[in-house]
């Protein structure tokens, strides 16, 4: 099914449901396209759309000049999204699509050489006080910057930490609670069990499960609209609010490179098994326009060179190593923000072949309509301690209906 047949079967679904309902409202801008609720109130959806349009140029720096320069222009990302609940509140669902190349590619025998339409597929029953059980496909627990949405960031895109370290999406099952220790205090715990190979994967799982547990502390309250997962402080907090996390995950038997994400490690006699370990710090604070965010990931395998059954090295090896990001920026009255990034990368060079790496970023951000409509500009300059350094500007407009 291509993606006009896609898009010509969700207007006509979304027609339909139109002329079915009660109570039909057009949200303002930013809020969605389309509110849909049911005529006995026993159902809703929100239908909501977003694109991203990117320019970047880089060059090679040597000895002092830039050379070998590219420049790409693309549709970065183009979603649509459908949410809200069903027969009750408290049992609610979200599908995402992705519609853009870059959204929909990595198809292979894995994912029956289909494109990989389905992000985010996943329904949310608050079944007991403040437990909630997630079941489909989603994003996991992870590091904090791959939770946020790549529509809510403060500079163009993730970082260099979360390419190399993320644990992406997954299929699976999640159990979420919060609780407050005190007045302010809130915790918040999240366990998952996920099939271990990330999204869209139809052929079973080849290895092990995938196991990740996380926790959150915010010792000053709850962050004005969420504000703990969205980049820029557009709320302006008044007061000085924090968010600490910690996230473990273990991938048993896991088949790719990079835990759930990367390329499967194959062999003579079918696939590489190997145990990895990923573990994430993050903390995120918002004062007064003023934003910060800081992460650090670890990833270590238990035997990280992988090995045909005759002990014949693959040429596979799991990316393990280090990464630091440190973000900062500052929101001004008129909404133009300035913000800076510096990114570590550190793998072991002994295991990967790969040195470190170091990125040092600048951006400029106008929001308009906070980040359903906005436009950002970045400069990066990345340090290799085994090849050319590089340079590289970005410009991108994002929309949110």
């Amino acid at each position: 099914m291509n993606k006009v047949t896609v898009l010509v079967s969700l207007i006509l679904l979304f027609s339909f449901c139109a002329i079915q309902a009660q109570e039909v409202k057009t949200p303002k801008f930013g809020k969605g396209i389309l509110n849909i609720k049911g005529k006995d109130s026993t159902w809703s959806m929100n239908v909501s759309a977003r694109m991203q349009f990117l320019a970047t140029s880089e060059w090679e720096s040597e000895d002092g000049n830039l050379i070998n320069p590219e420049s790409n222009f693309l549709i970065r990302r183009a979603r649509l999204k459908l949410n809200g609940f069903a027969f009750s509140p408290k049992l609610q669902y979200k599908i995402e699509l992705g519609l853009s190349n870059r959204d929909i590619s990595g198809a292979s025998e894995f994912t029956s050489n289909a494109p990989r339409y389905i992000l985010d597929a996943v329904l949310k029953w608050n079944f007991h006080g403040n437990f909630t059980l997630w079941a489909g496909q989603t994003k996991l627990p992870g590091n904090r910057e791959r939770v946020i949405s790549s529509g809510n960031l403060s500079l163009v895109d993730r970082s260099l930490l979360n390419s190399r370290f993320n644990i992406d999406r997954d299929m699976g099952i999640q159990l979420r609670h919060h609780f407050k220790l005190s007045k302010n205090f809130i915790v918040r715990e999240m366990l998952s069990i996920a099939q271990g190979e990330g999204r869209n994967v139809t052929t079973g799982n080849l290895g092990g499960h995938q196991y990740t547990g996380r926790i959150e502390m915010l010792p000053f309250g709850a962050f004005q609209g969420s504000g703990d997962y969205r980049g820029s402080d557009l709320k302006r907090e008044e007061n000085f609010k924090l968010a600490i996390g910690a996230t473990y995950d273990f991938n048993n038997n896991a088949v790719k490179n990079r835990s759930n994400q990367g390329s499967y490690m194959e062999t003579t006699t079918g696939f590489y098994e190997t145990n990895i370990n990923s573990f994430f710090i993050d903390a995120m604070v918002k004062y007064k326009g003023f934003s910060f965010m800081g992460e650090y990931a670890n990833r270590d395998a238990k035997d990280p060179i992988a090995k045909n059954a005759d002990g014949t090295l693959t040429g596979d090896v799991v990316q393990i190593g280090n990464g630091f990001n440190l973000q900062a920026g500052y929101l001004f009255k008129n909404n133009y923000e300035v913000t800076g990034r510096y990114t570590s990368i550190d793998l072991d060079e002994n295991i990967t072949g790969k040195a470190l790496e170091q990125q040092y970023t600048l951006g400029v951000s106008k929001f308009i309509v906070g980040h359903k409509l906005k436009i950002q500009t970045d400069v990066s300059y990345l340090s290799k301690e085994s090849s050319n350094n590089q340079l590289m500007y970005r410009l991108q407009f994002d929309i949110h209906f």
